[in-house]
C-alpha cells in the first residue's frame, strides 16, 4: 500500500474558515474553499474542486467552526476527496502565536494545546479560533496527524539584540513581553523563493522581505534566518497597514488616555481598526487610494506619502542590519500587485544599488519574477508568497516519512 500523500490545510479565524487541501506528490491543489460569517444567518460556504473544475456556493446559517468543518468535509466527500480518505497523511493548521515555546512546525497534543492556550493573552483574536480549529478537527478525525504550524517560528532566530525590548527584563520576562514578529510563514517561503529565482540556496543569500497586505510587515532574512522583522509583541508595531498605525511613540497612548480621555479599549480599537491608511484617508484598498490621487485627492496623497516614507525607511534599516543585501522581495496583495508602491518605496536608493525597470515593474503575472535592471546591484523581485502550500509543505515533513 502507498503512503497517504495529501493534506488538508486550515485556517481558522474568529469567524471563519480557509481550507486547502494538496497532493503533496507534486504540490497540487486539489480543493480550495472558505467558510465566512460563521455564527449569522448571513453564513457563506464557498467550495472549488480544482480536479474537476466544479464550484458550489452555499448561504445560509453555519452556527459555529464545529458545524463550518462538517460542511467542509461534506463538501470534499461529494468530490470523492474526503476526510476519511486513506489518502489524507495529515491536517495543517495555521495557529498565529507560538511564542517561544514553538520554533518548528509541531504535531499537537495536549501539552501543545495547553500552550497555545496559555498564549491567549498575547493573541486574543487569534489563538482561540485557532484552538477551536483544531479541536474540531481532532474530534473528526482523532486518528490523524495533526499540526500546528505557527506564524512566529521563522522569527524565533531574531537574536536577543533584536526581539528584546529595553525594558526591565524581569518585568518583560513575566509578562512574557518581546518582539515575536508574524506573517512568518510567508516571509520562510518568500525569502526561499527568492533565492531559487536567483539560483542560489537560501543559505547563499540575504534578503529583505515586504509582505504588504491589509497588514504588512518586513524582515531581514541572512542566509535563511530571520535576524530581525518590523511587528512586535503583536501585529500593531512596524510598518503604516490598512488599518493599523504601525510605529507609534508609546506617549501617545498615555496622552490619549490621560488628555483624550479614551479608555484602553477605545485606543486600542483606534489603533489597530481606525487608523494606517484608513485612518489618515478613510481608505484602507491601495487601488482606491491610487484611484483618488490620479484624481488630485490630497488626503489620498498625503496617507501614500506617509505609508511610503515608512516602507523605506524599513528598508534602510534592515539594509544596515544585514550589511549586504542579494535582493528585496515584494509580496502579498499589495506587494504583488501595486506597481506605484513597488516603484515609489525604492525610488531614491540607486545609492544602495536599488532600482527599478518601469517596464518589467509594469507587467502582471503569478510566477516569481524580477523587476530591478539587468545592471542593478542588488535584485528586486516580486514573489507571491503561498502560506498554504508552506503549511502543507512543513505539515508533510514533519509526519510524511512516518507513514
Amino acid at each position: 500500500m502507498t503512503s497517504p500523500t495529501r493534506v488538508l490545510v486550515l485556517n481558522s479565524g474568529s469567524s471563519s474558515v480557509k481550507y486547502q487541501l494538496l497532493d503533496m506528490r507534486d504540490s497540487s491543489r486539489l480543493a480550495v474553499g472558505l467558510v465566512e460569517r460563521i455564527g449569522e444567518q448571513t453564513s457563506r460556504l464557498k467550495h472549488t474542486c480544482l480536479t474537476s473544475g466544479d464550484t458550489r456556493e452555499h448561504t445560509g446559517p453555519i452556527a459555529d467552526h464545529e458545524a463550518a468543518l462538517k460542511a467542509v468535509a461534506e463538501e470534499l466527500t461529494r468530490d470523492g476527496l474526503g476526510l476519511d480518505s486513506p489518502e489524507l497523511a495529515a491536517i495543517g493548521h495555521r495557529v498565529v502565536h507560538g511564542g517561544l515555546f514553538f520554533t518548528e512546525p509541531t504535531v499537537i497534543d495536549d501539552e501543545v494545546l495547553t500552550e497555545i492556550e496559555r498564549l491567549i493573552p498575547v493573541a486574543p483574536l487569534h489563538n482561540p479560533a485557532n484552538l477551536t480549529g483544531i479541536r474540531t478537527a481532532q474530534a473528526l478525525r482523532p486518528d490523524l496527524p495533526q499540526v500546528a504550524v505557527f506564524d512566529t517560528a521563522f522569527h524565533t532566530t531574531m537574536p536577543e539584540s533584536a526581539a528584546r525590548y529595553a525594558i526591565e527584563p524581569k518585568i518583560a520576562d513575566r509578562h512574557r513581553i518581546r518582539r515575536y514578529g508574524f506573517h512568518g510563514t510567508s516571509h520562510a517561503y518568500v525569502s526561499r523563493a527568492t533565492a531559487r529565482l536567483l539560483g542560489k540556496d537560501p543559505s547563499e543569500v540575504n534578503v529583505i522581505v515586504l509582505h504588504l497586505g491589509n497588514g504588512a510587515s518586513a524582515s531581514a532574512v541572512e542566509k535563511g534566518r530571520c535576524v530581525d522583522t518590523s511587528m512586535g509583541l503583536t501585529p500593531l508595531e512596524g510598518l503604516v497597514m490598512g488599518t493599523r498605525s504601525g510605529d507609534l511613540d508609546p506617549a501617545v497612548i498615555f496622552h490619549l488616555a490621560r488628555v483624550g480621555g479614551m479608555s484602553m479599549d477605545e485606543i486600542d480599537t483606534l489603533l489597530n481598526k481606525r487608523s494606517g491608511l484608513f485612518g489618515l484617508c478613510g481608505d484602507n484598498d491601495m487601488r482606491e487610494i491610487r484611484r483618488r490621487i490620479d484624481e488630485g485627492d490630497e488626503e489620498a496623497a498625503l496617507a501614500f506619502d506617509i505609508y511610503i516614507h515608512r516602507l523605506k525607511k524599513y528598508i534602510g534599516a534592515y539594509y544596515a542590519v544585514l550589511g549586504t543585501v542579494d535582493a528585496v522581495a515584494f509580496t502579498a496583495g499589495v506587494g504583488e500587485n501595486a506597481a506605484p508602491v513597488r516603484e515609489a518605496a525604492i525610488a531614491g536608493l540607486d545609492g544602495l544599488g536599488l532600482a527599478v525597470d518601469p517596464e518589467r515593474n509594469g507587467v502582471r503575472g503569478d510566477e516569481p519574477r524580477l523587476i530591478s535592471p539587468e545592471s542593478a546591484r542588488v535584485a528586486v523581485a516580486v514573489v507571491p508568497t503561498d502560506e498554504e502550500l508552506e503549511i502543507a509543505t512543513q505539515t508533510y515533513a514533519l509526519v510524511g516519512m512516518n507513514n
